[in-house]
C-alpha cells in the first residue's frame, strides 16, 4: 500500500479558517485554545479537566448500557483516563467513509495518548437528535464499473421528529447488494450490514451495531445522547445554559464579527432572533421560539432541552472528560464560534484536531492518472473540464507540435504586423489588437476540437474518464465525502479498516491518498 500526501489548502472548498488551524495557527490562536500540531496542547488540555467521580460514574453506568463489555468501558471508569471525541449524524449503512475515518482517527489519538502516559478511550457521539432526516436515510456506492449509486429509505417524515428514532421497516439490503456488485467480498459486508440493520430496526441503532461491528478490532464506545441516563447527566450544563442564554448570545455576535474583521465568516449564521435550544416533547425536536431572557423558564425541564449545533460541543464535553475532538473541515470552523460557549460554561476547551482524510485508489485509478498525467487536484474539476484534460493528452504529439508551432507562429507575425501598423496609424494597431485576440482564440478553439475528437475516437479513455471521475471524484464531491466505506470494503476485504487504522497519523493534518 502506497501513500502520498496533499494539503488541504491544494483541495477544492477549504475554508481559510481551516487552513489557517491547520498551517497557521498563529492566525486563529485567539480563536481556539489549543494548538494541534503541539504535543504539549495535549497535556495543557489534561490539566484543565475537572471531571467529578459522581458523573464519571454515572456515565460509565450508561455507557455500558450502550456498549458491550470491552477493556475501553473499564478505563474510563478509571479516575483520570480522559476521552477523545468525535462523531457523526446516524446515516444508514452508517454514511460517507469519513464517518469511519473520524472513529479511526479518535481511536489512534486515544492510543497514542496512552502510549504516552495520558489514558485516553475514544467515544463516538452519534448524533441522534438531529432532525434532518433527509440528511441520513441513504448512502452513495459504487460498482466494480466505478459507477455510485445512491441506496435509501423512504419514511413519512414526521414534524422535526429526532433521526435517530425513525424505524426501518425493510432496510434496503438487496438494492445495497445490487449496487455493488463485482467486488469479491460483497457477500461479507452484506452479511454485516444485514445484522445490524434488521427490519424495523431504528436509524440510531442500526448505525450503532454497524459501526461497533466494522470497529471492533479498533475498539470505540459509542454514545447516543437521546439516552434518557444521558439527558439526566447533562441536565446541569443545559440548565445553566437556559439560564445564560441573553449572555450567550451576545457573546456569539460578538465572536462573529471578530471572525469577520480577522478576514473569516462564521460557520453557522447567529442572529438576534437564532435560538441555541430546541425542545424535545412528544417525539419532537421543536426549535424554541422564546425570547432568550424567557429560556431560564426551561431549567426545571433542562433534560428535555436540545442544544444546537454551536452549544451541543459543550454540553457534549461536560458530560465526557475531553481531552480533544476530532472533526471535519466544517465541524472544526465552527468550533471558533462554540469557543466564547465554552468559556462561559466549562471554562476549559479540548484540543481541536482533523479527522484523517483519505482518497483511495486502486491499481487502475493509479495507473490512468499517471498516464493523463493527472494528480487528485486536477481530478477535482467540472467533468467538462476533466474531459478537456484527458482530451490534451490523447492528441498525437505531432499533431500537438504542430498547434504550438502554428501558435507561436501566429504570435510573432501579429506582433510584427501590430509594429508596422503602429508606426502607420496607432487607430488601426488597436483594431489590430482586437483582431489578434479572435485568431488566437480560433486556434485554441481548433485545438479542443482537435482533443475532443482524439476523446472520441477513444472509447477507452472515454471509459476511464467516467471510472476515474465516478470513483475518485464521484458527483462532484471528494470520495469521502460522498462514497459509503461499504464498497470499499466489499473491493478489498473487512480487514481494510484495520489498513487505514495503521495509516491514520494525527500529527499530520494533510489529505492522504491511498493505493491499495
Amino acid at each position: 500500500m502506497d501513500s502520498a500526501c496533499i494539503k488541504h489548502t491544494d483541495l477544492p472548498e477549504t475554508s481559510k479558517l481551516f487552513g489557517d488551524l491547520l498551517y497557521n495557527f498563529a492566525r486563529v490562536a485567539k480563536f481556539y485554545a489549543h494548538d494541534p500540531s503541539q504535543a504539549a496542547s495535549f497535556d495543557a488540555a489534561a490539566k484543565q479537566i475537572q471531571y467529578p467521580a459522581e458523573r464519571r460514574a454515572a456515565m460509565a453506568k450508561a455507557l455500558a448500557g450502550q456498549n458491550p463489555p470491552s477493556e475501553l468501558l473499564t478505563r474510563f471508569a478509571q479516575p483520570e483516563t480522559v476521552v477523545v471525541v468525535t462523531g457523526q449524524q446516524v446515516g444508514l449503512f452508517g454514511g460517507p467513509a469519513y464517518t469511519i475515518y473520524k472513529a479511526l482517527t479518535a481511536a489512534k489519538l486515544a492510543a497514542n495518548l496512552t502510549a504516552r502516559g495520558i489514558s485516553a478511550v475514544p467515544v463516538f457521539w452519534m448524533a441522534t437528535e438531529d432532525h434532518d432526516f433527509a440528511e441520513v436515510n441513504h448512502t452513495w456506492v459504487f460498482n466494480g464499473d466505478g459507477h455510485p449509486a445512491r441506496v435509501g429509505v423512504e419514511a413519512a417524515v414526521v414534524g422535526q421528529r429526532p433521526a435517530g428514532e425513525y424505524p426501518v421497516p425493510h432496510p434496503p439490503i438487496d438494492e445495497l447488494r445490487a449496487a455493488m456488485t463485482g467486488f469479491p467480498e460483497t457477500d461479507a459486508v452484506i452479511a454485516a450490514v444485514k445484522d445490524a440493520y434488521r427490519p424495523g430496526v431504528t436509524m440510531g441503532s442500526g448505525f450503532r451495531a454497524l459501526v461497533l461491528k466494522l470497529l471492533e478490532r479498533v475498539g470505540v464506545l459509542v454514545l447516543d445522547p437521546l439516552d434518557p441516563a444521558i439527558r439526566a447527566i447533562g441536565a446541569p450544563l443545559m440548565a445553566e445554559a437556559v439560564t445564560k442564554a441573553p449572555a450567550l448570545k451576545s457573546a456569539l455576535l460578538a465572536r462573529g464579527q471578530d471572525l469577520s474583521e480577522a478576514g473569516y465568516h462564521a460557520q453557522v449564521l447567529v442572529e438576534e432572533k437564532t435560538s441555541l435550544f430546541f425542545l424535545l416533547d412528544k417525539g419532537q425536536r421543536t426549535t424554541l421560539r422564546l425570547k432568550d431572557s424567557e429560556c431560564a423558564t426551561l431549567a426545571a425541564r433542562a433534560a428535555d432541552v436540545s442544544p444546537n449545533a454551536l452549544l451541543r460541543p459543550v454540553w457534549q464535553d461536560f458530560m465526557l472528560p475531553t481531552i480533544a475532538y476530532v472533526g471535519g473541515p466544517g465541524e472544526l470552523a465552527y468550533f471558533a464560534q462554540s469557543a466564547v460557549l465554552y468559556r462561559e460554561l466549562l471554562g476549559r476547551m479540548p484540543v481541536m484536531l482533523p479527522r484523517a482524510c483519505f482518497t483511495v485508489l486502486d491499481a487502475r485509478s493509479e495507473k490512468l492518472m499517471k498516464r493523463f498525467g493527472l494528480s487528485l487536484p486536477d481530478l477535482m474539476v467540472p467533468g467538462d473540464a476533466l474531459r478537456e484534460k484527458i482530451a490534451q493528452q490523447l492528441v498525437p504529439a505531432t499533431l500537438g507540435a504542430d498547434f504550438e508551432s502554428t501558435r507561436a507562429a501566429v504570435t510573432e507575425n501579429l506582433d510584427y504586423l501590430r509594429a508596422k501598423l503602429m508606426e502607420f496609424d496607432p487607430t488601426l494597431a488597436a483594431a489590430m489588437e482586437k483582431s489578434r485576440t479572435k485568431v488566437q482564440y480560433q486556434v485554441e478553439k481548433m485545438k479542443r476540437k482537435t482533443a475532443r475528437e482524439s476523446l472520441r475516437r477513444d472509447e477507452r479513455a472515454s471509459a476511464d474518464t467516467s471510472y476515474l471521475r465516478g470513483v475518485v471524484y464521484p458527483e462532484g464531491h471528494l470520495q469521502e465525502r460522498l462514497h459509503s466505506i461499504l464498497p470499499f470494503l466489499a473491493k478489498y476485504g473487512m480487514e481494510l479498516v484495520d489498513k487505514l487504522y495503521a495509516e491514520v497519523k494525527p500529527e499530520c493534518p494533510d489529505h492522504r491518498v491511498i493505493t491499495l
